[in-house]
């Protein structure tokens, strides 16, 4: 990852995750797992498995060189395999016994995955905290809804971070799901681990069991439907980034400044205009997340593995797998940062309202009108008098008060207690007691 955009979109703890160092360490867990588990079914000694297991550390292999071996090979496993076989001394010849390649690869992509995920996971949770508090707090807050980026009629703040709140549950949700379906790999080269005997099975099931992931029915080298779902999991975790931060972005804009991003000092400036708040948290995880839809249509369309091994779809998966881990997470992280700065500013949600001069709750006219005039007509007389108080005719209430049909029907007092903001809220309590509750039973 680059040095000078690392920090950018490669934020948080998930970057570390995902490091070169932690995919060696993934990659000598799976040989270590497969050397034990074999001593497990009497196919290897005991002493020679601790020897390969105490030859698994990390820190003993040198990066950059397994790297630049792995051109030669197609892979890092290979000559990862060698220099392990190496370190073994005796027990070397035993290294990697019945496994091939993707089999190492692909459990230590699971095994890593798994680690990212735990620590995205975990950063979910905490935003999840923060919006919650946001909706519990602004229960009341009346604020203009808006669709299509119009006002269009009143809700509340907490109605609004209830809807974040919905989104970040589902999210860990589809995580968690993702996260269970992490299978071992083992099927040998070509998925019938013939060079075990008849030990195959006990020795996946061991392989799983010491790995702490779930044991597959059989080898899923070429059935990627594991790596489908995980994509499809961080790529909506991604959706609600974006969801959520595009939302902050807009409420923060300067004509409508109903929420602002306080940062330690620096953060938001501008290298040219002084006055700039930028929400520069919310603007960087809208950036990462902004990068996984191609990234998971990436992994979709790598699904195309043919026969027993894929030449290239295969291969193709490793970079957008980590990619879409690292900027994801990156997203979650930064939308952590956004949502830890935010301020709220009730009096504004309020003005922004009022401004509105009653246009928010025509809506409300038209229903009470439907009864007796029916509804087009009702809604084609509350939207003439609407485009006439939006060309500066009057008010909205004298020009409801002005037409004959209406006032016919509703008196001035009502009209005006009719675009009251505050009673044409609906269930948008309830709605979001319900997400809070929704919320309450997640965290046990």
């Amino acid at each position: 990852m680059s040095e000078l955009f690392g920090g950018l979109q490669a934020a948080g703890g998930v970057r570390e995750q995902l490091s070169d160092a932690a995919w060696v360490r993934a990659m000598l867990d799976a040989e270590a797992a497969l050397a034990q588990s074999l001593a497990d079914a009497g196919r290897m000694d005991r002493s020679d498995a601790a020897a390969i297991a105490a030859a698994c550390d990390a820190t003993l292999y040198d990066v950059a060189e397994l790297g630049r071996a792995s051109a030669a090979a197609g892979n890092p496993v290979v000559p990862l395999v060698r220099a392990l076989t190496e370190r073994a001394g005796t027990a070397g010849s035993s290294v990697h016994s019945g496994a091939t390649s993707q089999d190492i690869l692909d459990t230590a992509l699971m095994l890593v995955s798994r680690r990212a995920l735990d620590v995205v996971v975990e950063d979910l949770a905490r935003c999840a905290d923060a919006v919650a508090a946001l909706a519990r707090d602004h229960i009341g807050t009346v604020q203009a809804g808006r669709t299509l980026l119009q006002q269009a009629a009143p809700t509340t703040f907490g109605l609004t971070a209830a809807g974040w709140l919905s989104g970040l549950l589902a999210a860990q949700d589809a995580l968690r799901h993702a996260r269970g379906q992490f299978a071992v790999q083992l099927g040998g080269v070509v998925g019938t681990l013939a060079a075990l005997g008849t030990d195959g099975p006990p020795v996946l099931a061991n392989m799983a069991r010491r790995l702490d992931l779930a044991e597959p029915v059989l080898a899923w080298h070429t059935e990627r439907s594991r790596i489908a779902a995980f994509a499809g999991a961080v790529g909506q975790t991604a959706g609600t980034v974006a969801m959520i931060t595009r939302s902050i972005m807009l409420l923060a804009q300067t004509e409508v400044a109903e929420l602002t991003e306080e940062g330690p000092p620096g953060s938001g400036g501008s290298s040219t205009l002084p006055h700039k708040r930028n929400p520069v948290a919310a603007v960087l995880a809208a950036a990462c997340a902004q990068q996984a839809p191609g990234l998971v249509a990436t992994l979709l369309s790598s699904m195309g593995h043919e026969h027993q091994r894929a030449a290239g779809s295969w291969h193709a998966e490793w970079q957008p797998v980590m990619e879409l881990m690292r900027s994801t997470g990156s997203a979650v992280a930064w939308l952590l940062t956004s949502l830890q700065r935010l301020r709220v500013h009730p009096d504004r949600m309020r003005r922004n309202v009022e401004d509105a001069g009653g246009l928010l709750n025509t809506e409300c006219i038209t229903s009470a009108l439907t009864a007796s005039v029916g509804r087009l007509a009702a809604h084609d007389l509350v939207a003439s008098c609407a485009h006439r108080a939006l060309a500066g005719e009057g008010s909205l209430l004298d020009l409801l008060a002005a037409d004959p049909v209406i006032i016919a029907e509703i008196d001035r007092t009502r009209l005006h207690d009719l675009l009251d903001p505050e009673q044409y809220l609906g269930s948008a309590a309830e709605f979001v007691q319900r997400a809070l509750d929704e919320y309450g039973r997640a965290k046990r």
